[in-house]
């Protein structure tokens, strides 16, 4: 900490509502999604957009709507001034998460002052895996390159986790979800989209519609429902639609000051930044470095696990977060509602280069809810990487 110029304080952390595959955000496109997002992020806190230097935006599949740089074509979409900077970070599911850490090292080391950070994946619009390319064949020779599915069925298997295990894991992370919708726990973060979306069996009138809340959470599943679904990668597997993260659509952003701005700004953070820890771990397996790129948070900031009041880590698959309680020893910590105390990917659906602002949003708004001082968000990554950030609440 003592290389540091300034904190690296949270201002406020916000998403749109979460969009199920081809819903209601199916009919706006990301960038016009996003100057929303942002628009009423900087409208919350009552500062003007050219006092934004850098918007550093997560995005995965960076193609087709999602292209040429969206970062800088959502500060341009939301009608901000040119001054305003934008770039494009992909580290697959933890790219808003890396955002994060951007903004906080170029306010910590004193090079920006006010940063956006965040993300947008719209999934329903522009498919996972349509940017699809090529991989060096010296990759190939060293790892046995698998999908995300293959590996999550691995750690399944290496850590002894049942199918009843991850069918009763998701099962209760759509509770949830859908008890923390019930009881406002989102209101907080989200601002909500207004768009046009077909009249119901009209295929041509448009309504005008307010779009507020998340809509991806299944209510109505059992345990049982989901102990009928079919294996979706391998024959005889646990791993299921029911047990995985959703493909969704949704942007997220968080606003980062250093505290001169935020002084100067007359700004009251909710939270600041003490410290991101990231891991490399095996390509194949690729799903289960959460606990080191969280070691090294820990490390970073100066606290312990005993430390953390609310703990958020992706729910890319079920099995990932089992893995990570076992590896954590954190399992009796799940139980009682400090992991993922509001559901997760699982329930409220992952959108890829959203993902990392829009956990960093619930953990600050679950540190309020409880007056709690700390908490940790952490993802698992594509390849073979995880990332972890530690937040302290302020206000």
């Amino acid at each position: 900490m003592a290389a540091r110029k300034t904190d690296a304080f949270i201002v406020d952390a916000v998403r749109s509502p979460i969009g199920k595959k081809n819903g209601t955000l199916s009919h706006i496109r990301g960038d016009d999604v996003s100057a929303q997002v942002v628009n009423g992020l900087v409208e919350r806190t009552g500062i003007d957009p050219a006092e934004v230097e850098d918007l550093q935006w997560g995005c995965v599949t960076q193609i087709e709507e999602q292209a040429w740089n969206i970062g800088r074509n959502v500060a341009l979409t939301a009608g901000w001034p040119v001054s305003v900077c934008g770039t494009t970070v992909d580290r697959q599911c933890g790219s808003s998460m890396q955002t994060n850490f951007n903004a906080a090292a170029a306010v910590w080391s004193g090079q920006l002052d006010l940063v956006i950070s965040g993300g947008v994946e719209m999934m329903s619009r522009v498919p996972m895996g349509s940017n699809r390319g090529s991989m060096s064949d010296a990759v190939h020779e060293r790892y046995d390159i698998v999908m995300q599915g293959i590996s999550a069925e691995e750690i399944a298997a290496k850590w002894n986790l049942s199918r009843e295990d991850l069918d009763r894991y998701a099962y209760e992370s759509h509770m949830r979800a859908a008890r923390a919708i019930d009881e406002g726990r989102f209101e907080k973060e989200i601002i909500p989209i207004d768009l046009d979306v077909p009249a119901p069996d009209s295929g041509t009138t448009l309504v005008r519609t307010r779009f507020a809340v998340d809509e991806a959470v299944r209510r109505e599943t059992t345990v049982e429902k989901m102990a009928a679904l079919q294996p979706s990668f391998v024959a005889e597997g646990k791993v299921t639609a029911g047990n995985s993260s959703q493909i969704v659509d949704g942007s997220a952003a968080v606003m980062i000051a250093s505290e001169e701005k935020a002084s100067q700004l007359g700004l009251e953070p909710r939270a600041r930044f003490l410290g991101f820890g990231i891991a490399g771990v095996d390509p194949h397996l690729m799903l289960h470095g959460n606990p080191q790129a969280c070691d090294r948070a820990l490390a970073k900031a100066g606290l312990t696990w005993d430390d953390m009041e609310v703990i958020e880590v992706n729910e890319a698959f079920a099995s990932v977060v089992l893995q990570f309680l076992a590896d954590t020893n954190l399992g009796e910590r799940w139980e009682s509602g400090d992991v993922n105390p509001n559901g997760g990917g699982i329930s409220l659906g992952h959108p890829l280069g959203a993902t990392g602002a829009r956990i960093t949003a619930t953990l600050v708004s679950e540190l309020e809810r409880r007056g709690a001082r700390y908490g940790i968000a952490a993802m698992c990554i594509g390849f073979g990487q995880a990332i972890a950030g530690v937040v302290e609440r302020l206000s």
